[in-house]
């Protein structure tokens, strides 16, 4: 959920939410008892759980508006379990048969947002992992983390693979518990805007009746 003055990693601008038009307003223009309100919202494009596509990490990579839905619009998905790793290797028998699978890493680290805690100590992806990922040809890779890479120094060795194969990444997803390990599928398009290579997304999963 996005809020006013919300903060989702260190340093980038927080969201902020305002009226255009009041509904007071509204009838000034439209007259007494029809009422409108239009609303003002400023976003950092890292704000709430959010997609990397290859402009993110590379100048030449495509931006959100050549984003292929195929990749994120109602795939076939599984949410692999690492509770307890901060640092996260996933090897080829993890991944066997997952091509064109989106796959998402629970760590239960979202527990923490919206707390100074969702800042230290993050579960990450080792750069093998995201390797494999790749070797797997994954559709997509979801994590429910402040960052996929590890943010100790300034190398992001996860986002330079994946967004290097273009694999759109998702950060900060919550609420993974929820899912089973298969037998689900997931959803997370941004809009078309020229020129970003990130941008808030609404996850979701479609989980099998």
């Amino acid at each position: 959920m996005i809020t006013d003055g919300l903060v989702t990693y260190p340093g980038l601008p927080a969201a902020k939410i305002a009226t255009h038009l009041s509904r007071e307003a509204a009838e000034e223009i439209y007259g007494p008892g029809t009422t409108f309100q239009i609303g003002l919202v400023t976003l950092c494009t890292n704000t709430g759980t959010y997609i990397d596509v290859p402009f993110h990490r590379f100048a030449d990579g495509h931006d959100l508006t050549e984003l292929d839905l195929g990749r994120v619009a109602g795939v076939p998905a599984v949410c692999l379990d690492r509770r307890g790793s901060q640092s996260i290797n996933l090897t080829a028998d993890d991944l066997a048969d997952l091509a064109g699978h989106v796959v998402l890493i629970r760590t239960d680290h979202s527990s923490n947002f919206g707390t100074d805690a969702y800042f230290d100590d993050h579960p990450f992806l080792t750069a093998a992992a995201a390797e494999n990922l790749v070797a797997a040809g994954v559709a997509c890779v979801g994590i429910d983390s402040l960052n996929i890479d590890s943010t100790d120094g300034g190398e992001r060795p996860v986002h330079t693979v994946l967004l290097g194969a273009d694999i759109p990444i998702v950060e900060h997803l919550t609420n993974l518990q929820a899912l089973p390990t298969s037998g689900f599928r997931f959803t997370a398009v941004p809009p078309k805007i020229k020129g970003a290579g990130t941008f808030t997304v609404r996850a979701f999963a479609s989980v099998a009746g």
